[in-house]
């Protein structure tokens, strides 16, 4: 089984962190270390993470940087760099984890592949429950879940729904998986895209035009998505076209990544 870095990205939900780490507490096999990544957050976010290093069962570090909009693809690769596993997990601080969540992506990892998990989407009342009552377990047969054929754990079925497939538009960055020395082989995230959307995409879309193949996660990592208002895409079309460029020319490497300014090859 390799070492296992959890990242979870996060911004100013500090609520949902909470239910989100308390979720990691939970697990039947826990990751080497978690990292808090996080995009510019208040004070409230810091001592409330503070208060779960006390006695946390694992490494638990708050990664930071200061608040200048929107830059996830930033903050994710500050906590590839500082990560120590072999393997990275990634989610977003609203991602409530299955007990077995580590445990089933330990066994799915493959060389040569990345992952792309699925989730499934609580609505707004059951969401508020959770965050009131601070519980962060999910059956499958609660009220407000959409589509719920995310929320089985049936890992057995996994292995005839993994198969890889090319880069699309439904790569969904909130929860996915990576080897870090892939991450690395193609510079991590892309740091000029800022604001929401398509950093994910890109990063995939390098991972297979480096010859790293999509492998999708069903019915094993089940993870739980809480409702929240969608956030401002502004910069959106910037980003796509960033995106189709890195499509069009088949580009495995960004400049500005984990390493900026690469030296031309």
């Amino acid at each position: 089984m390799p070492t296992t870095s959890l990242i979870i990205a996060t911004y100013n939900w500090p609520a949902a962190l909470d239910i989100v780490l308390r979720s990691v507490r939970n697990q039947r096999c826990l990751p080497s270390e978690v990292l808090v990544a996080d995009d510019g957050s208040g004070e409230a976010t810091r001592l409330m993470v503070k208060a779960h290093q006390t006695d946390f069962p694992v490494p638990l570090r708050h990664v930071w940087h200061e608040d200048r909009g929107f830059r996830l693809a930033a903050i994710r690769n500050e906590a590839i760099r500082q990560a120590t596993g072999e393997y990275i997990v990634q989610v977003d601080g609203d991602i409530v984890l299955h007990p077995r969540f580590i445990a089933a992506h330990t066994r799915f990892a493959r060389r040569g592949s990345y992952v792309q998990g699925s989730r499934c989407m609580l609505a707004p009342g059951i969401t508020s429950d959770l965050l009131r009552t601070r519980r962060h377990e999910v059956r499958w047969f609660a009220r407000g879940l959409g589509n719920r054929q995310n929320a089985w754990y049936a890992p057995w079925i996994s292995r005839f729904v993994g198969g890889p497939r090319d880069a699309d538009r439904r790569t969904r960055g909130c929860h996915m998986a990576f080897w870090r020395d892939d991450l690395r082989s193609v510079n991590g995230y892309d740091e000029r895209f800022v604001g929401w959307g398509r950093e994910d995409s890109e990063l995939a879309a390098r991972l297979i035009h480096a010859g790293i193949r999509r492998r999708n996660f069903k019915f094993g990592a089940v993870a739980y998505h809480l409702w929240h208002p969608e956030a401002p895409r502004d910069r959106y079309s910037v980003n796509d076209a960033h995106y189709e460029t890195t499509l069009r020319e088949g580009r495995q490497r960004c400049e500005t990544g984990l390493v900026h300014a690469l030296s031309p090859q």
